[in-house]
């Protein structure tokens, strides 16, 4: 599968590592520029591209960028992927970091208000997932101790691709609901950082609350 990551940090560098090694044409991308990209190249055999060409051919794109930056993303950087890209999102709105967005603040969910800014619906997914466990703690599927990763968007379609494609990771998912229902799995929710199963992710989910609590509250 032709796969597009836009941001080259913890989550998407090991997102390349791994795609890759399970032999994937991944294309990656940061804000610097592909010449600061060459020692990941070399080590994965990714390829590095501007930003503004990391989405061509892609059938799966993933955005993991701070939240902040998602506004300055090439325009129509989605133009060249294929006709039904599946656009994962892996962001999270931290308030000290990304400063004050106030559709966010008044209700609307982190990743529609992303989907508002790409033009493009996402499904959104890694949010809560310690970017180390993608490396060392993928399992094959029935195994006791395989860890489930929420998943939420609207595109019936697209999350099928991806929910399978992080199987081929080596993780198990749980259907979080729509873009609408995703902040049971925005920061500060049970599930956000949980090392669990399906039953615990479950359960994390269903005790979700939408009021935003601590520092994610701006």
């Amino acid at each position: 599968m032709k796969i597009g990551i836009i941001g080259a940090g913890n989550i998407g560098g090991n997102l390349t590592r791994r795609l890759t090694a399970l032999g994937h044409d991944v294309s990656v991308a940061n804000s610097r520029g592909p010449q600061t990209l060459t020692a990941l190249a070399e080590e994965t055999g990714a390829t590095p591209v501007p930003a503004e060409e990391a989405a061509n051919g892609a059938e799966v794109v993933v955005v993991t960028v701070p939240l902040k930056a998602v506004p300055d993303l090439p325009k129509g950087f989605l133009d060249g992927a294929a006709e039904n890209v599946a656009v994962i999102d892996t962001n999270n709105y931290y308030p000290g970091r990304d400063g004050r967005i106030d559709a966010i603040l008044d209700g609307l969910t982190e990743s529609r208000w992303v989907a508002r800014q790409i033009g493009h619906t996402v499904i959104k997914a890694f949010n809560g997932t310690y970017a180390q466990d993608i490396l060392d703690r993928p399992r094959p599927s029935g195994a006791p101790d395989r860890l489930a990763l929420p998943v939420s968007g609207d595109d019936e379609a697209a999350k099928r691709v991806v929910r399978a494609l992080i199987d081929d990771l080596g993780f198990d998912t749980v259907d979080a609901g729509t873009l609408d229902e995703s902040w049971r799995q925005q920061p500060g929710t049970p599930v956000y950082g949980l090392r669990e199963g399906v039953d615990g992710i479950e359960k994390g989910l269903a005790e979700a609350s939408p009021e935003r609590t601590g520092d994610f509250k701006g």
